[in-house]
């Protein structure tokens, strides 16, 4: 009897667990609790977006915020200074031009390898954050875009910060289903290959450069997308979306959760997240110490990050209950 039902629920029970969390949770929860939530969601879409080519393709990047303010940044611009409503026409737009910055960044950053890949990545994205704050008639500069409006579904919603989270939310589940259909597909095997030796992989025949070429711009996608959820939800965007604060805490979510997983960094955002907050609570002068010292107890402890040993846990529960 206990093999009739352990397999589906070993396998698909966290991610139920999960859903109901993640859609029933918030409804209960205050207002000001509902946005530290939907803050939650974007920043899981923005580190899972990063897993794909850092956990999956094996590439360090210290630039990824790049993508997620140029999302953003065009998402902003398309709804204050050019006069579009539709979110059916302006989320397109804005993805295509960051796919287009990652096509071009993609091709002078896989130039390199290693320590010099993520050094690059690092001067784009800087190279970004000047532009931004030079170009103060379109960008406004170091302040930012603001009072960006919410987004016009074609239907009628009362836009409030629960109608918010669910936005995100919804945003969050088709993201990770998609990618998540990427790493599980042939491509995303080869990523994994290519990860643990691209030596052995180009000589099986495989295009290695081309392969991490392409999960660059799709990760790179995925990142706009949280960008642009992120200027409907705080209807402002700045320059420190784009800054290295931002690629070192998807980074570090990755990290903490669990690299190459893609619910490890989902998992890496609710820890990160809830220790913020309750930091600006009760230790709002000492976030960073918090944090830095979360980190290293996280990696002392749990090297491989925390998603592996929950997964090893809720097996020994699913396959152990069922030996009894």
């Amino acid at each position: 009897m206990a093999q009739t039902w352990q397999r589906p629920v070993a396998r698909f029970g966290p991610y139920v667990a999960a859903a109901l969390l993640f859609l029933i949770l918030p409804a209960l929860l205050p207002t000001h609790l509902q946005s530290v939530w939907s803050r939650l969601v974007i920043f899981a879409i923005f580190a899972i977006s990063l897993d794909i080519i850092f956990g999956y393709a094996g590439l360090i990047s210290l630039g990824h915020s790049a993508f997620f303010g140029v999302g953003g940044y065009a998402n902003a611009l398309l709804l204050t200074k050019l006069g579009f409503e539709s979110f059916w026409i302006v989320t397109p737009i804005a993805l295509a031009i960051t796919v287009a910055v990652a096509a071009l960044f993609g091709l002078i950053a896989l130039r390199v390898t290693r320590m010099y890949f993520l050094l690059i990545t690092f001067a784009l994205s800087q190279m970004l954050v000047a532009v931004v704050n030079t170009w103060r008639d379109v960008t406004g500069g170091a302040e930012g875009l603001f009072r960006i409006p919410h987004p016009d579904l074609g239907i009628s919603i009362a836009w409030n910060s629960i109608s918010l989270y669910y936005f995100a939310c919804i945003s969050l589940i088709v993201c990770f289903f998609l990618m998540m259909l990427v790493v599980k597909s042939p491509f995303g095997l080869s990523l994994q290959g290519i990860r643990e030796s691209e030596p052995r992989m180009r000589a099986m025949g495989y295009n290695v450069w081309l392969h991490k070429y392409i999960a660059y711009i799709i990760s790179a996608l995925f990142a706009g997308v949280a960008g642009i959820v992120f200027t409907y939800h705080n209807t402002v965007i700045s320059p420190w979306n784009l800054g290295l604060e931002m690629s070192a805490l998807a980074l570090l979510i990755c990290i903490l959760g669990g690299r190459g997983t893609l619910w490890g960094p989902l998992i890496g955002a609710v820890v990160i997240t809830l220790i913020e907050y309750f930091s600006s609570i009760y230790l709002p002068a000492r976030w960073p110490l918090v944090l830095g010292g979360s980190f290293v107890l996280c990696v002392a402890l749990l090297p491989k990050g925390i998603a592996p040993y929950l997964q090893r846990l809720w097996n020994r529960l699913i396959y152990g209950s069922a030996k009894n």
